[in-house]
Parts: structure tokens; C-alpha cells; sequence
């Protein structure tokens, strides 16, 4: 496919609805996340190795994922599992100038990877850091919105704890993706969907 062709494909799914990312999108070209001898299956819906045992997901599920966030211009973001920074760039032009993403991977050379490919667009309202020992990025919280694109095998409290009231985190469990929304008094409140597959979700040592 090609990338209007992917972008159709997308919209005629139902796996892009609102007008922001939709646009996110249009501007951001997967063909710049992925490893070079890739870019002619850029554009095809399922993950594309980035090597070191990481992904770059496939088209539809992170467009179901970032509908999921139900994101706002002014966000700032916690990205998880960032891998070559293409959820970092989509999160970036969604929340505008005024919003702040923070990318975090485990993998040192995609740490390095993900940075370069950001630089490609410019913007200065987002950055990829390595993952530490402790899950999360507790300096930068709280956070309106995270979103972790490695399967954990149950719910990290460490992130919920990073979460802002009224916040919204998506995140792969196992075989489902869970939106969990905080409420104004702590309590979470959460929707699964079943039937994804995730690299897993690791710290660091």
C-alpha cells in the first residue's frame, strides 16, 4: 500500500475517527520509524521488526490506541515502549505545541534511533529517554495521558500512580488492551479489549 492508501484503509476500518488524529496521520510518515530495508512494507498494516527482539505496531492498533486516549491539545504524555519514536511524533503533533511527550525505551540503540527520527520533524515539545529501573518517569508526573505499547502481565500500579485524576492510560495486558480511566477521587475505571499481541513489557536492570 501506499501511504494514501494506508490512510483510507484506516478511515474506511473505523480505526480513525477524530479529526486530530487523523491529521497526525497525514503528517507523520511511518516510513520514516521504520529500518531502512523496510520502507517499501511501510505502509502495510501489520508490525515491522525494528530489531533487538522490538516493533514498530501495527497501523491499526495504534490508531485504535490513541483513539482510546481520547487526547487533548495541551497534554502531556508518558509513551512507553517508544521503540523508533513513531508513537512519540504522532502524540507530538496531536497535542500540539503547548502539550509535552516524554518517550521512554528500554533499548539503548533505539533510545538513539527514536531521538533521530524526532529530529526529522522538528518539534520541541517531545523527547525519548532511556527507561530507568523504575517503571514510569515519577519526575515528569503526574500525567493526562500514558500510553504503553508493551504487554505487561498485570496492571502496573506504578504507572496508575503516575496518573492524573481525570487521566486516561492505555496499555496492553497479556492478550487485551485495557483503557483505564482515573476518576476525580483515585478510583479506576476500566474498559478491555481483547485479542492483540505486544512485545512484553520489561524494566530495566
Amino acid at each position: 500500500m501506499t501511504k494514501e492508501e494506508l490512510l483510507k484503509y484506516l478511515l474506511n476500518s473505523g480505526a480513525l475517527k477524530s479529526p486530530e488524529i487523523i491529521r497526525a496521520f497525514k503528517v507523520v510518515d511511518r516510513a520514516d520509524f521504520v529500518k531502512p530495508e523496510d520502507k517499501t512494507r511501510a505502509y502495510e498494516d501489520y508490525p515491522l521488526s525494528l530489531g533487538l527482539g522490538q516493533t514498530i505496531s501495527q497501523p491499526t492498533t495504534v490508531a485504535l490506541m490513541l483513539e482510546l486516549l481520547s487526547l487533548k491539545k495541551g497534554d502531556k504524555i508518558l509513551d512507553v515502549g517508544s521503540g523508533s519514536g513513531w508513537t512519540t511524533q504522532l502524540l507530538t503533533k496531536i497535542v500540539g505545541p503547548k502539550g509535552k511527550v516524554y518517550g521512554l525505551e528500554i533499548v539503548p540503540q533505539l533510545v538513539e534511533f527514536g531521538r533521530a527520527n524526532l529530529k526529522k520533524y522538528g518539534d520541541r515539545n517531545a523527547q525519548i529517554s532511556r527507561a530507568k529501573k523504575r517503571l514510569g518517569l515519577p519526575p515528569k508526573a503526574p500525567f493526562d495521558r500514558i500510553l504503553v505499547s508493551a504487554s505487561a502481565n498485570t496492571l502496573p500500579k506504578e504507572l496508575l500512580n503516575q496518573l492524573k485524576p481525570g487521566g486516561v492510560m492505555v496499555i496492553p495486558v497479556k492478550t487485551s488492551i485495557f483503557r483505564l480511566t482515573k476518576n476525580l477521587r483515585g478510583e479506576i475505571i476500566s474498559q478491555e479489549f481483547p485479542g492483540f499481541v505486544f512485545v512484553p513489557l520489561i524494566e530495566s536492570s
